[in-house]
């Protein structure tokens, strides 16, 4: 460019010399202007370069930039391939290790049901046998409160029965006290008195009392009577029986009034009825009766043992009226009970 400048001053200046003056001189300007021209065009020509020069480089950098920028997008492509990749894979393990988990799932939701509805079952059927239980229970403790309740009625009927008893006891005791005081005299062979099953038993001999074969008291046995009447007039609750007893010997004497040993049993008997009563002794108190032979103390069988089964027994029982109440109750508690 800057040799094409110079030729072309040099042209002009040679143009110059050789044309003549106005001519020369037009040239000159025209060919000044075409050298401002060719310069400003020289000028922008090298602005311009250097501006695609810088262009150029910018548009190097930009590419070199977009170079490195899409390496790295290409490894990262790579890279993230490679991620995507692995991703994927995982996916897949994962999917089907939900698969699995699921089906497992399945199968042990479906046996937990299953085991829950026969714990369920299970559950349902103890709570009604606790159900059942605790109604046993309710049950089983009213009859204990009721069981307790009696318990303690009849222990207090117990008590009172005990001292029921033991009152007859002392009344017994009492009474014998009183029979043998009054009979202090008499006794010996001819005359017992003594205790059994709760009742004063006063035992006279024939020898006491009566001729043989006969049904009249003698006047040492009226005695005797008079002094238990006495006893016995102060003893309003106690009952009399009058027993007559024979050995085994036959009736030698048999009579319209006494064919045998029943009829002189029980008439001996009642003649001593009639002698207490008279004695002041009420008679809806007394009982006589006659057993014969057929309840002997000793066997028939000697004269001596024949003499202690010709005897009369007085049976002395106190009243048990409250003690019969008390029976009565407790029986009447135990029908009511059942």
């Amino acid at each position: 460019m800057k040799k094409t400048s110079s030729l072309l001053v040099a042209l002009a200046v040679v143009a110059g010399s050789a044309l003549p003056g106005c001519v020369a001189s037009k040239k000159y300007d025209d060919l000044r202007a075409r050298q401002q021209a060719t310069e400003q065009g020289k000028t922008e020509a090298e602005r311009q370069q250097r501006q695609a020069v810088a262009e150029l480089k910018k548009t190097t950098d930009e590419l070199t930039e977009m170079r490195l920028t899409n390496k790295r997008l290409v490894e990262d492509s790579a890279q993230t391939g490679n991620a995507l990749r692995r991703t994927r894979s995982l996916y897949t393990q994962l999917t089907d290790s939900y698969d699995k988990l699921l089906k497992n799932s399945d199968r042990a939701m479906a046996d937990k049901s299953a085991d829950y509805n026969k714990v369920a079952k299970d559950l349902a059927r103890r709570e009604a046998e606790l159900g059942e239980l605790d109604t046993n229970l309710r049950r089983s403790k009213a009859d204990i409160d009721k069981l307790n309740a009696d318990l303690k009625v009849r222990e207090a009927k117990l008590a009172e029965l005990t001292q029921a008893l033991a009152d007859k006891d002392k009344a017994v005791n009492d009474l014998k006290a009183s029979v043998s005081n009054a009979l202090r005299g008499f006794q010996g062979t001819d005359l017992q008195v003594k205790m059994k099953d709760g009742k004063v038993y006063v035992s006279l001999s024939e020898q006491l009392l009566f001729k043989t074969g006969s049904t009249k008291v003698d006047p040492k046995g009226q005695e005797a009577l008079k002094q238990l009447a006495a006893v016995l007039k102060t003893q309003p609750d106690v009952n009399v029986v009058v027993e007559g007893h024979t050995d085994n010997v036959p009736f030698s004497r048999p009579t319209a009034a006494m064919q045998d040993n029943w009829d002189l049993s029980v008439l001996r008997a009642t003649e001593i009825a009639r002698l207490i009563t008279s004695g002041g002794v009420e008679p809806q108190r007394i009982t006589a009766s006659g057993r014969s032979q057929y309840i002997p103390v000793a066997a028939n069988d000697s004269p001596q043992n024949k003499a202690l089964n010709r005897r009369t027994e007085i049976i002395l029982t106190p009243k048990l009226n409250e003690l019969l109440k008390i029976l009565d109750s407790n029986s009447t508690t135990s029908t009511t009970g059942k």
